[in-house]
């Protein structure tokens, strides 16, 4: 199967459950698949390496998880790209998420019109 017909995932990795499963409903209704994650841990037992993803990370699950995990996470994001989601949208905060390899950062709650659009931009179409 070619890339551009391979299924699309997005993982979200959150750690507040109802923000998890809101944001997996949205990406289910868009038409992607969707892996959600708790923490950090969950998301690396999960990935399963394809290129056809992204990943929807809370900075705030990034920053209490170990300095070991976070450099797991910093070589996905050269690999996936990530788009990170933040309650907080000040300059340390943005910052943070370019020092994590994130390709875009959106503060939540996050305009789902702009959030697609930025999903989009990173993954190939199935067309």
């Amino acid at each position: 199967m070619s890339n551009s017909t391979a299924a699309r995932i997005v993982y979200v990795v959150d750690e507040d459950a109802s923000v998890r499963e809101g944001l997996a409903r949205l990406m289910d209704a868009w038409g992607f698949d969707v892996a959600p994650c708790a923490s950090i841990s969950d998301f690396l037992r999960c990935a399963d390496g394809g290129r056809n993803a992204c990943v929807l990370l809370d900075l705030s699950a990034m920053r209490r998880c170990e300095p070991s995990l976070q450099s797991v996470v910093r070589a996905i994001a050269g690999l996936l790209p990530v788009i990170a989601l933040t309650k907080s949208d000040v300059s340390v905060t943005r910052r943070y998420a370019r020092e994590v390899g994130a390709r875009s950062c959106f503060r939540t709650p996050v305009d789902a019109s702009a959030l697609l659009d930025a999903i989009e931009w990173f993954l190939p179409s199935r067309d």
